[in-house]
C-alpha cells in the first residue's frame, strides 16, 4: 500500500485543524488563547471529577444549550472519557453543525489526568500522581516535547 507524500501531508495537516490533545490545551490555555473547553459527559462523570475551568455540557445538550453558553463563532474545544469513548467526536461533530470552530482533545479526561494536569471534583481540586507512561514526571513538564 503506497500513500503519496502530498496526500499524507493534506492528511496530517487536516488532522491537527481538528485535534488536539490535554498538554497543547494547558500551553494554550497558559498562553492565554481564547477557547471554551468543553466536557461532554453526562452528569454522574462530572461530578466524579473534571478539568478546571471547563463548561459541562453533556453532548445530548449541546444542540438547545450551546448558544446560551458559549457565543457564537467562539473556539471549542472538546472532551469526552478517554480514547475509547466516541463521545467527544459527537460533541465536536454537534457544535460544528452548529456552525462553532471545534477541536476534539484526543486522549480525554482520561489522559488530561494521566498526565498529571489539574482535575477538580464538587469538594474541589483532587490531587492524582502522574502517570510515568503518558508524560515526563518532571515537576514543571506539561509537554512530551513532541
Amino acid at each position: 500500500m503506497t500513500v503519496s507524500a502530498a496526500d499524507a501531508a493534506r492528511h496530517f495537516a487536516a488532522k491537527l485543524d481538528f485535534e488536539t490533545d490535554p498538554s497543547d490545551v494547558k500551553a494554550a490555555r497558559d498562553a492565554g488563547e481564547r477557547f471554551v473547553l468543553v466536557d461532554s459527559r453526562g452528569h454522574a462523570a462530572w461530578s466524579q471529577a473534571r478539568i478546571p475551568g471547563s463548561v459541562h455540557l453533556p453532548t445530548a445538550d449541546i444542540r438547545e444549550r450551546a448558544a446560551a453558553l458559549i457565543p457564537e463563532g467562539t473556539p471549542v474545544v472538546v472532551y469526552c472519557w478517554g480514547p475509547g469513548c466516541n463521545g467527544s467526536t459527537r460533541a465536536a461533530l454537534a457544535f460544528s453543525l452548529l456552525g462553532y470552530p471545534v477541536k476534539e482533545m484526543i486522549g480525554g479526561f482520561e489522559y488530561w489526568a494521566r498526565e498529571g494536569l489539574g482535575i477538580e471534583n464538587d469538594l474541589g481540586p483532587v490531587e492524582r500522581p502522574t502517570d510515568e507512561l503518558t508524560a515526563p514526571l518532571a515537576v514543571d513538564a506539561i509537554s512530551c516535547d513532541c
